[in-house]
């Protein structure tokens, strides 16, 4: 049969093509038009918390953010009507983001404020991924994953350690430098040596006396030395794994092994990975 006497596309066929497809010329300019939509709804979403804005504008942008919840509501209707799979869709990650899109300024019919959880839209520009034909460093973000988990049991004993030094710290605070001089239980004096250990230095909370002074600046310079060990952590598994991973691509035509995770052609004999 030549390809003028096939069957043409169904309506639901060609809305499945436009909506999840990406390499048509339709498919593309859906997916930058979903992306601006996004990108304005959020904006929309951040400018209506502001107070002045909201006085002066508050009709417009509210009509503004119930259009959109309009529009990604047809969206999604439109991806559960055009899937193969709807059930599948719909308990996808995305399936779950597109609805939680839209969820929010319906609740804030019986909950005021609830509009204000629009901002999970921002999760929706990871589309810009597929748009943008970057979907091959999904594969570098498994790795990244991959040596976060193996890190845990190092990162879980780190963050005990940690836990009891601001616990001990913060008593020794508490016994030194006493309520007259702001510390006035041993979980606000706890507060300060996270405040302290971690650089942050809200300044909320100071020690006054010598001996108080002598013992923040003990933790300060404890804060400088704690914070390279999570990273030192995660860059020794990360190295682990980069090169766990190139140990097992191994070519099928030499059995040459160590290739890059991208490599497409073999190092030795240029075979196809």
């Amino acid at each position: 049969m030549s390809e003028d006497q096939r069957d043409p596309m169904t309506a639901r066929e060609r809305t499945y093509e436009i909506i999840f497809g990406h390499h048509t010329p339709a498919g593309r300019a859906f997916d930058v038009a979903l992306i601006l939509s996004i990108i304005t709804s959020v904006f929309v979403v951040m400018m209506e918390s502001v107070q002045s804005l909201r006085v002066e504008h508050g009709t417009l942008l509210r009509a503004l953010e119930w259009g959109f919840t309009i529009l990604f509501t047809i969206e999604y209707a439109l991806r559960l009507w055009c899937s193969p799979k709807p059930a599948r869709y719909a308990r996808s990650f995305f399936g779950v983001v597109d609805l939680l899109a839209i969820l929010p300024t319906y609740l804030s019919l019986v909950l005021p404020g609830g509009q204000a959880l629009l901002s999970v839209r921002a999760l929706r520009l990871l589309r810009v991924f597929r748009i943008l034909k970057l979907a091959h460093h999904v594969s570098e973000s498994r790795v990244l994953m991959r040596a976060l988990s193996q890190s845990r049991d190092k990162i879980t004993v780190f963050i005990a350690t940690i836990l009891t030094m601001v616990v001990i710290l913060g008593s020794l605070m508490y016994l030194v430098e006493g309520g007259a001089n702001g510390f006035t239980s041993i979980p606000r004096s706890v507060y300060w040596a996270i405040v302290t250990l971690t650089t942050v230095g809200y300044g909320d909370i100071a020690p006054q006396t010598n001996m108080g002074q002598a013992l923040a600046a003990v933790v300060m310079i404890m804060g400088y030395a704690i914070i390279a060990v999570p990273t030192g952590i995660v860059t020794v598994e990360l190295g682990n794994v980069v090169r766990q991973a190139r140990s097992e691509r191994v070519c099928s035509n030499c059995g040459a092994a160590g290739h890059d995770s991208d490599a497409k052609h073999c190092n030795k004999c240029g075979a196809e990975l």
